[in-house]
């Protein structure tokens, strides 16, 4: 696994005032940012708090993981960022309460190549979220698997973020980048209170003595930015995004739906 040290990672300690802005990172792809986005948000949302899901990932995952039609939106992520549309344009409800999307399709591959020529091309998330902020208790944002563009505006968006980590060989791999980029993202004063707030691992299997030694490395790594809760691999967390929806309501007594909902508690109590 990657030699990252506790002492490169930054202040562990954001402010835990509502609202919050938590960005969903991690550069690699397959790590669980999706499921954890998505279940987190609708957690959330089920202790009857207010939640904005912003899907900034072209795949659009976390958009018709949650049920809606990517091919029948009016608007998405793509208009905020590229024609100044207001970010409550494009807002869409979920069937779950407390719980909208600002949602995403493919044509936002074109975006970044598109924002490089433009002003403050960094800050163009940050500007509409901040025009809406004060409407939820929290925003979370579903980022890309990379550090481009899109993932910067996120970075630039959030007051937190929170990176899945999955519970295999070089699960720390590209983190150390990930943890050089929010620093960067501070002292450039793009973001200057920026914090990672919390590390989730995922994709546990308790069948063998590999995922707890993953799971004990990362603590060591990361100390108590390390959430309690470990979210298990599961099959009806990779079912539910099939049929458009999260896991506490498409299985609430699943070991998925339970771990996600103690991911949300402690989230919540910033643990």
């Amino acid at each position: 696994m990657s030699d990252i040290s506790p002492s490169s990672t930054p202040s562990q300690t954001p402010a835990r005032n509502l609202p919050r802005v938590i960005a969903v990172a991690n550069q690699k792809g397959g790590v669980g940012k999706t499921t954890t986005s998505i279940n987190t948000a609708a957690a959330l949302a089920q202790m009857g708090l207010r939640v904005l899901l912003i899907d900034i990932d072209p795949q659009a995952n976390a958009t018709s993981g949650l049920g809606i039609d990517v091919r029948s939106l009016d608007s998405s992520v793509l208009d905020v960022l590229i024609d100044d549309a207001p970010l409550a344009e494009c807002l869409c409800a979920t069937e779950i309460d407390g719980l909208q999307v600002a949602p995403s399709n493919l044509r936002l591959a074109d975006a970044e190549m598109t924002m490089y020529s433009m002003l403050a091309r960094e800050t163009r998330l940050k500007n509409a979220v901040d025009a809406v902020v004060d409407q939820f208790d929290y925003v979370i944002i579903d980022c890309p698997p990379s550090l481009g563009l899109l993932t910067l505006n996120a970075l630039c968006a959030a007051r937190e973020v929170l990176i899945p980590i999955q519970c295999e060989y070089f699960a720390l791999e590209g983190v150390g980048q990930l943890l050089e980029n929010v620093l960067r993202i501070r002292r450039s004063g793009l973001n200057p209170t920026l914090e990672v707030s919390s590390i989730v691992c995922v994709m546990y299997d308790a069948r063998t003595n590999l995922g707890e030694e993953v799971v004990d490395e990362i603590r060591q790594h990361f100390g108590s930015t390390v959430l309690k809760t470990v979210v298990p691999r599961n099959i009806k967390l990779s079912e539910s995004p099939k049929y458009g929806m999260p896991i506490i309501t498409y299985d609430p007594m699943s070991r998925g739906a339970i771990a996600y909902t103690d991911v949300a508690r402690e989230v919540h109590n910033g643990s």
